[in-house]
Parts: structure tokens; sequence; C-alpha cells
């Protein structure tokens, strides 16, 4: 047990020198992905709606590669998942509502 304690301050070193590298690319693309949307990406976000609302009443979607198809409703689901677990957590549990 002495000996481990012993080797504690190095393990822990290594430790943080081999995550360090994977923890800073991490925080890299957190910055970008994960920060609220700027004043000017919102109508930017609007016209691309409203394109996608548009293609799904024209039904252009029928000429989407499978990438963009695969893409779009990878996106989708994504938000549709969002809502989900904000849901759940503004009720404050996974079933029903506290009334």
């Amino acid at each position: 047990m002495t000996a481990l304690i012993k080797k504690a301050p190095a393990l822990l070193n290594t430790a943080k020198e081999l995550a360090m590298p994977k923890l800073n690319l991490f925080w890299r693309y957190a910055k970008v992905e994960l920060s609220p949307p700027s004043p000017g990406e919102i109508p930017v976000a609007i016209g691309e709606l409203s394109t996608k609302v548009a293609n799904l009443q024209k039904q252009t979607f029928r000429n989407w590669t499978v990438n963009q198809t695969v893409a779009n409703v990878v996106v989708g689901t994504e938000i549709a998942c969002w809502f989900f677990i904000g849901e759940c957590i503004g009720k404050g549990s996974l079933v029903g509502y506290q009334v």
C-alpha cells in the first residue's frame, strides 16, 4: 500500500500528460459547437429552415443523395432528442408532470 501511495504522483502526472492533448482537442471543438448562436447566425438558421420546409412541400427531398438524407435525419433526430431531454429536465421526472 505504501508503494502505491509513493507511485501515485507519478501515475497522476503520466495520466495528465496523456489526457491533455485529447482534452485540448475536446475544448477547442466544445467552444465552437456548444456555444449559443450569435445574433448574426439566427437569420441564416431561419433561412435554412424555410428552405427545408419548401423542399418538403415541393418533395425535392427525393433528389437528395443518401449522405444528405442521412445527415438531415441525424440532425432532426438530435433536435428531437434535445427536446425530449429538455422536457424531462423541466418536468423533474421521466414520467408525468407533478400536479
